[in-house]
């Protein structure tokens, strides 16, 4: 079975910051393969969206319908609604991710 795969509007703004922020501090080639690779990982979700891992601060408040799939230092978060993945949020893993999990998936 085939997933389809959506970014929130959220995830969407993520990868354009994150784009954003490596093209003016390293170079837009770096820019280009880190959000070409985000992208391959976040399709990648089509085959097989079980391999993600339950987010430690989330698992820790009990909430168990989000997973996680990283590359490099980003992880992608993500659930499954159905047939398909919604992604909900791509950040840079040394943020402060319980404030912004908290506020971007718990105030919803």
């Amino acid at each position: 079975m085939r997933f389809e795969v959506l970014l929130t509007e959220d995830a969407e703004r993520d990868l354009e910051d994150i784009y954003t922020y490596i093209a003016h501090y390293d170079s837009p080639r770096n820019a280009d393969h880190v959000l070409d690779r985000l992208l391959q990982v976040a399709e990648s979700l089509t085959t097989s969206p079980d391999r993600g891992q339950q987010p430690r601060e989330l698992s820790a408040l009990g909430i168990r319908e989000y997973r996680q799939i990283f590359f490099k230092s980003y992880r992608v978060i993500y659930r499954q609604v159905a047939h398909r993945i919604l992604i909900y949020l791509i950040a840079d893993d040394r943020r402060d991710m319980q404030s912004l999990l908290a506020r971007r998936l718990l105030t919803r």
